[in-house]
Formats: C-alpha cells, structure tokens, sequence
C-alpha cells in the first residue's frame, strides 16, 4: 500500500510539472497518442509472439529469456494504455529493453548461429545419392 502510494504521488507531481511545462492540449494528444500505441502493440503482440517461438524453436533464446521478452511487452503496452507520464515512461523503457533483445536475436538467426533442434538430432544423408524405386519387367515371382 505503501508504494502504490508513493507511485501515485510520483505520478501526480510528474504530470503536473509536465502539463505545466507543455499545455493541456499537448498533454491530452499525449496521453490518447500514448494509449494507440500501447493499443497497436497489443494487437502487434501475436507477431512479436511468433517470433519469439520461432528464436526459442531454434535455441537462440532459453525459455526464461521468452518468458520476459513476452511479460515485457505485455506490461510495457498496458503501462502506455494507462493515462500518465511516469508510466508512460516505464512503458517507453519495457518496449525498448525489448526491442534490443529483439534485434539480437534476428542477428542471430539471420547469422544461421542458431540451427534448429531436429537438425542435431538426425544423421545427415548425403546429398549427391538419389534414391530410386527399381521394378522388374517380369510379371511372375520367383
């Protein structure tokens, strides 16, 4: 409770000394342009989703590495949703922490560093064999 609090204290002094500082127009354009963006990432997440499937797929990121890209970018899209300029900022600063690992990632996958696991598993058959089906002209068995 203690927190919620001081967060909300902080909330209340910062948007003020920044709608002092650029307007009411500008603060209102602020927060509904903020919103559409935490509202386009969330509709965006099912790509973002997807894609870190595939990095976990091809063993470039852990499971715990998924696990807070995802809760990144979900926290970060309702903290923009929220009216206000602190969590605006902490939205700001979760999409980005996310990006970044985001642009790793694709290096690494474009780089082929990162194989698919049912690769590792399989014997590799040579790739100059053909394999042919050979049937007799004869019509009886022996």
């Amino acid at each position: 409770m203690l927190y919620f609090l001081l967060y909300l204290f902080l909330e209340v002094v910062i948007s003020m000394q920044i709608a002092a500082f650029i307007g009411a127009i500008a603060t209102f354009l602020a927060i509904v342009l903020s919103a559409f963006v935490g509202i386009g990432i969330l509709i965006n997440f099912r790509k973002t989703l997807v894609e870190n499937m595939t990095a976990v797929s091809y063993n470039c990121i852990d499971l715990e590495q998924f696990q807070r890209l995802n809760l990144f970018t979900l926290f970060g899209a309702v903290f923009l949703i929220i009216p206000g300029f602190l969590t605006d900022i902490f939205g700001i600063v979760m999409q980005f922490s996310v990006l970044t690992t985001m642009l790793v990632n694709r290096y690494h996958v474009k780089s082929d560093k990162c194989k698919p696991s049912y690769e590792e598993n399989h014997i590799k058959k040579d790739h100059d064999v053909i394999d042919v089906e050979i049937i007799s002209d004869s019509s009886t068995l022996k």
